[in-house]
């Protein structure tokens, strides 16, 4: 049975997000604090994690962190404040996924379910894709560049092999949005922004650029015919 790990420190909460969640079938572990939700992390083995901004011990952008260093799982995060601020660096940390407090509990069963099918789904497997000297290999869910492997995150990956396979087209936010992370998305376009700005980072050493044309979105091209937009 799939687990789903509850981090909140409000009983109600987790009790809440407890009934919904596995009137759909799911196991649900639910913990009040950071520790516990990182230890609990190994033994759960969880498909999808739930975790509060605002914890008594450690903060969830500091849980985020270091589930990151060790798991791909996918991370919704809840925030009790409205700031696009706390959105963006959760997502900058690598969560999947937010949700603001007081929240309807069939709103946080609908994006569950939603994050569990992109990330099951992922990329179809198909024949390498070869941009200079980078090479995205779908089958294996491998990047590297001059035959060095590149470590990225589920989106992220899916995001490079889109751009690759519609190489020398502009892709807006909006069509990045619904062919990476699916039509049933709740976020904003801020995040394939963020997603970008990683990729970039990570494929520097490759001859392959991703270019922004203004006011549109995304393309990839090869370094030597990119053009300042």
């Amino acid at each position: 049975m799939t687990t789903i790990l509850v981090v909140d420190d409000e009983p109600n909460i987790l009790e809440l997000a407890k009934l919904y969640i596995e009137q759909e079938g799911y196991r649900v572990e639910g913990v009040g604090n950071g520790n516990d939700a990182l230890s609990r992390l190994d033994t759960a083995k969880p498909a999808l994690v739930v975790l509060d901004l605002m914890l008594p011990d450690i903060n969830g952008f500091e849980i985020c962190r270091q589930i990151r260093k060790k798991s791909d799982v996918p991370i919704l995060m809840l925030t009790a404040r409205k700031e696009d601020i706390d959105k963006i660096v959760g997502l900058e940390l690598g969560a999947d996924d937010y949700l603001t407090k007081p929240f309807n509990p069939r709103e946080l069963v609908a994006r569950i379910k939603a994050i569990l099918r992109r990330y099951q789904a992922g990329l179809r497997p198909g024949q390498a894709i070869e941009v200079g000297n980078l090479r995205i290999d779908s089958s294996q869910r491998e990047v590297t560049i001059d035959g060095q492997p590149l470590t990225l995150r589920t989106k992220e990956f899916d995001l490079l092999a889109t751009l690759a396979q519609n190489l020398g087209i502009v892709l807006t936010r909006e069509q990045l949005l619904d062919m990476v992370w699916g039509t049933d998305y709740y976020g904003e376009t801020r995040t394939v922004d963020i997603h970008i700005n990683h990729v970039r980072d990570k494929i520097s050493g490759s001859n392959a650029s991703i270019e922004t044309v203004r006011g549109i979105g995304y393309k990839m091209v090869l370094k030597s015919q990119a053009v300042t937009s």
